[in-house]
Formats: C-alpha cells, structure tokens, sequence
C-alpha cells in the first residue's frame, strides 16, 4: 500500500499508477493555459480516492 498525503487512504500500485498518470495529464493541460477545463480529470482523481476510502472503511470491519 502507498500513502501519499496523511489524510488520503493507502493506495494500491494500480490506484497510485493512475493516479499519477493522472496528474501528469492534468500538468500536461495546464500547459496550454489557465482557460483549460480539469473538471474530468479531477473528478476521475475524486473517485479514485473516494474508491480507497471505501476499501479502507470495509478492511476495518
């Protein structure tokens, strides 16, 4: 499991993988300037960390 900020949940490899292929498109956007809509790309981000959170939450029971 990877942790990557203290309030996010455990990551797995495949969660840390997308999300980092993520953020490098969503760096990769802004490039092209501040007008450039994120919104997909930061939803999808969302649900993957709301995706651990659950998986976090049901281990614990």
């Amino acid at each position: 499991m990877i942790r990557t900020h203290p309030n996010d949940p455990p990551l797995t490899g495949w969660e840390a993988a997308q999300l980092t292929a993520l953020t490098a498109r969503m760096a990769k956007r802004s490039l092209a300037g501040p007008d450039v809509d994120q919104r997909d790309l930061q939803n999808k981000l969302d649900r993957i960390l709301d995706g651990a959170r659950k998986r976090q939450e049901k281990a614990k029971k």
